[in-house]
C-alpha cells in the first residue's frame, strides 16, 4: 500500500506544485469515503488537482459549473420521452454528470439552495433519486467542491446541513516565490507532464477496507471525544472562546472524520495504529467546517481555525 499510495502522490506531483497538505487531504477523503471541500482564490490549481486525481486513478470524471440557473436535473438527470416502432413512447431516464467516480462541483457556493441541496442525497447515501425511482451510483464515488472565499456578491452559502456532509474542508493557499516559478517553467515550457495511471477503481476499494481495520486505542479515541465535545460552548471544560464566541459546536460525524482519518494518516505513513498525533493533525480539516459562531464571533471576525486552535492548546492529550 505504502509504494501505492508514494506513486499515487508522485504522479500527483507532477501536475501540483506545493500544496501537500491539500493532496494529502484530498487522498485521504479518497481512502475513507469521504468529500472534501477546498476552498480558495481562482487560479490556484483546484480543478486540476481533481482532473489530476481522475486520471491517475483511471477513474470517470465529471465537471459541473454551478451557476445560478442550475437546475436539479442537470446534476443528477431527468427522464426524457422517446419513440420507437415497437414500443412507441416512453420515458427513459438520462444519467446526469453526477453518475461518475469523482465529480467536480466547481464553485458550488455559486448555485441555489435547491440546487446545491441534490447533492446531498448523493453524498450520504450514494443514491440518486428521480420520479420516485432510486438509482445507485458506482463505488468509488467522490464529490470535491470548490468554492472562492472573495466573491461573494450574489452567491448562496452552503447550509449547515450540507457542510457537515464534506469529510474535510481544505484550505488551498497561494503558492511561495519559489513554487510559483516553478509553476510558471512547467506550465510555459513545450513540454507538458504526462500523468500516468497507478492505481484503478478494483484496487481502491482494498485499501480503503484496510483503513476501517487500523486499531485506534481507547486513550486516542477518548482524546478525539474530548476535542469535539469541547467544541460545545454548553460543555463545562470548553475553553473561554468556545463559550464566548460559538453558538455550535461539531455534529457527531466530526469525531467520525477525526477518527477515519487518523487512521488513514497512520497508514499512509506505514504505521499500523492511530496515534495522538495523528488525531490532532486530522482535528482542523475535520472540525472548521462543523463550527457555528453565533452574533458576537461573526462580528468580531473570528476564524472558526482559531476555534480549533484554542481547543487543541486547552485539552489535554490524556
Amino acid at each position: 500500500m505504502m509504494e501505492a499510495l508514494s506513486l499515487l502522490r508522485g504522479e500527483l506531483g507532477k501536475a501540483i506544485v506545493g500544496q501537500e497538505e491539500v493532496i494529502e487531504g484530498v487522498i485521504t477523503c479518497l481512502l475513507c469515503g469521504g468529500h472534501a471541500l477546498l476552498e480558495g482564490v481562482p487560479g490556484l490549481g483546484k480543478t486540476l488537482l481533481v482532473k489530476s486525481l481522475s486520471k491517475v486513478l483511471n477513474l470517470k470524471f465529471s465537471r459541473v459549473q454551478f451557476t445560478p440557473d442550475l437546475m436539479p436535473a442537470d446534476l443528477t438527470g431527468t427522464n426524457i420521452v422517446m419513440q420507437d416502432e415497437e414500443k412507441g413512447k416512453y420515458f427513459q431516464f438520462q444519467k446526469g454528470p453526477i453518475f461518475a467516480s469523482i465529480v467536480l462541483a466547481d464553485e458550488i457556493n455559486r448555485a441555489t439552495p435547491k440546487t446545491q441541496s441534490a447533492l446531498l442525497e448523493a453524498m450520504q447515501e450514494q443514491t440518486v433519486t428521480v420520479a420516485g425511482i432510486e438509482y445507485p451510483l458506482g463505488d468509488p464515488f467522490m464529490v470535491i467542491a470548490t468554492q472562492n472565499p472573495i466573491e461573494m456578491e450574489g452567491t448562496y452559502p452552503l447550509p449547515e446541513a450540507q457542510m457537515d456532509r464534506f469529510f474535510f474542508k481544505l484550505q488551498v493557499l497561494y503558492p511561495s516565490k519559489e513554487e510559483l516559478l516553478e509553476i510558471a517553467e512547467r506550465t510555459t515550457s513545450p513540454h507538458l507532464a504526462e500523468l500516468s495511471t497507478v492505481l484503478d477503481a478494483d484496487s481502491i476499494y482494498p485499501l480503503k477496507e484496510l483503513v476501517r481495520e487500523v486499531p485506534v486505542s481507547s486513550g486516542v479515541k477518548d482524546y478525539a471525544l474530548r476535542l469535539v465535545i469541547a467544541t460545545h460552548p454548553q460543555n463545562e471544560g470548553a475553553p473561554d472562546d468556545v463559550r464566548r464566541f460559538v453558538k455550535y459546536g461539531s455534529s457527531p460525524r466530526g469525531l467520525q472524520s477525526v477518527i477515519m482519518a487518523s487512521k488513514a494518516r497512520a497508514l499512509m505513513e506505514g504505521r499500523y495504529n492511530a496515534s495522538l498525533e495523528d488525531v490532532r493533525r486530522m482535528t482542523p480539516p475535520s472540525l472548521c467546517h462543523r463550527i457555528i459562531l453565533n452574533f458576537e464571533g461573526e462580528a468580531e471576525g473570528i476564524e472558526p481555525a482559531r476555534i480549533i486552535d484554542e481547543v487543541l492548546k486547552k485539552v489535554p492529550e490524556s
